[in-house]
């Protein structure tokens, strides 16, 4: 079986690179020596990565022939290999579970989870042929616990969690390991994009949850900026990509931001009730 010489250029395909945590992990890896293979869906992101000297390429995970096109794009470069798949695409959907609408849950899923398996499920027979790899979940603290008006959100990340616990035994014995980044909240462009599809597709004027979406949507945005102690910057997150593509034996999963740690801690010891209770007060 092939092993991966160390002192080979390792490469990676990175999804949702347009801003925030892609963005600023393609470029510190790019920066640092890897062959990074950095994807968005909107084309003008895909020249303005290009512009500032990134291998990049259009990839829109929720379209199976913009997975194929972006992956062949890779491979022809790699001569048919592939080191790393860091599956980091994914938006938020606010908004309370009665006012979501069945579409939106729908899309929520086809980018956070949908789009994520197919990826993954691409790249699976590459590594096996080639006999090592390293396949890379984004997956939140709201995969481990839920928080009100996150509900769709949640769920995609719950089902994340299930995909990558199942993974991880399917693929055992293998030179192939799934890791799962359970991130807290980062500073990113995330929160401004949720708000978008807040507005998009939430009618919050005739919602019972009008005057709470004011405090709990947008005051929310607000209050998580500069001044919040738990608001980590991308960098937080790209420490932990850096063990996951370079120890040996990498965790299963890794926890970034105290507020994850934190709330996984109480999850497990509180009983259920105390721990909604906690939640309630988030």
């Amino acid at each position: 079986m092939l092993r991966y010489n160390t002192c080979m250029k390792k490469s990676i395909l990175i999804t949702g690179c347009s801003s925030g945590i892609g963005y600023e992990t393609a470029r510190y890896l790019h920066e640092h020596g890897y062959d990074v293979y950095a994807t968005a869906r909107n084309e003008a992101d895909v020249a303005r990565l290009k512009q500032e000297g990134l291998n990049a390429h259009q990839l829109d995970v929720t379209d199976a022939d913009s997975i194929d096109t972006a992956l062949k794009w890779v491979l022809e470069q790699t001569g048919g290999t592939l080191y790393a798949l860091f599956n980091n695409a994914g938006y938020g959907q606010p908004g309370a579970l009665e006012d979501v609408p069945l579409f939106a849950l729908r899309e929520q899923f086809e980018t956070n989870v949908f789009g994520l398996h197919e990826m993954t499920r691409r790249v699976i027979p590459v590594m096996r042929a080639q006999g090592y790899g390293r396949i890379l979940q984004h997956s939140s603290v709201l995969g481990l616990v839920s928080l009100r008006f996150r509900g769709a959100y949640n769920a995609s990340k719950y089902a994340i969690e299930g995909l990558c616990d199942t993974l991880r035994l399917e693929l055992a014995g293998t030179d192939i390991h799934v890791v799962t980044l359970n991130t807290g909240p980062i500073r990113s462009k995330f929160r401004d994009n949720a708000i978008v599809k807040f507005e998009e597709n939430i009618d919050a004027g005739h919602s019972r949850f009008r005057n709470e979406y004011d405090t709990e949507v947008y005051k929310r945005k607000e209050n998580k900026e500069e001044k919040d102690p738990f608001t980590r910057d991308a960098d937080a997150v790209i420490g932990k990509v850096l063990i996951a593509l370079e120890k040996k034996r990498p965790a299963p999963r890794y926890y970034i931001t105290s507020a994850t740690h934190i709330l996984a801690v109480l999850k497990r010891l509180l009983p259920t009730s105390w721990m909604d209770a906690v939640l309630l007060k988030i």
